[in-house]
């Protein structure tokens, strides 16, 4: 029986994730399995993975194949590096101990990498945020500039318009109080032309 490590799909539409199982080559791809590794999530940045190593090496060192991706997966995570070794030990190329310390050395270069990748990713994501924060500040405040002018044109405009009116009623009142006075001496001029009438 042919047996392969292979994704299995699962997960909503357009957001897939993987189981990886170990399982007979000749079912189907989400079919019945042998044993569950694992899952791969491809919807993160970076992908999320969560395998058991121990049993994937077990798994590889007893004849099964894995997929492509399944490959790309697990080297990864260091099982077909961990695989390599273990075979030189089986061999007699090198001892336990040895191998044991090659991989934590190249685990812990891996991880250091891992995370330089992930800070890196932080710090640039940091900088686009600020940048937008920035470009939006300036945004709001070329908005308020804006409102602010035109607020001062209305209210010099409304000052206007006051003052327009307040000038209409002075005139109003004033012409009123002239039409008075004319009336008055007129009035005046007329009296002693009637008097001096009488007086004849």
């Amino acid at each position: 029986m042919a047996v392969k490590i292979r994704l299995a799909r699962r997960g909503r539409k357009k957001q897939p994730i993987y189981d990886v199982v170990v399982a007979d080559a000749r079912a189907p791809r989400d079919g019945k399995f042998i044993e569950k590794l694992g899952s791969f999530n491809p919807n993160h940045h970076p992908p999320l993975v969560d395998i058991d190593r121990d049993g994937a090496l077990k798994w590889l060192l007893d004849g099964a194949v894995p997929t492509e991706t399944a490959k790309k997966i697990l080297s990864e995570q260091g099982v077909m590096y961990k695989k390599h070794l273990q075979v030189g030990v089986n061999k007699g190329a090198i001892t336990q101990e040895d191998a044991d310390k090659k991989f934590d050395a190249w685990w812990s270069e891996k991880e250091a990498k891992v995370q330089g990748a992930a800070d890196s990713l932080a710090k640039t994501q940091a900088a686009e945020k600020k940048a937008k924060l920035e470009a939006e500040a300036k945004i709001s405040a070329a908005r308020a500039e804006e409102i602010a002018k035109k607020n001062i044109v209305v209210e010099e405009a409304e000052a206007v318009e006051a003052a327009e009116a307040e000038g209409g009623e002075e005139a109003a009142e004033e012409a009123p109080a002239a039409e008075a006075t004319e009336e008055a001496p007129a009035a005046e001029a007329e009296a002693p032309a009637e008097e001096e009438k009488k007086a004849e």
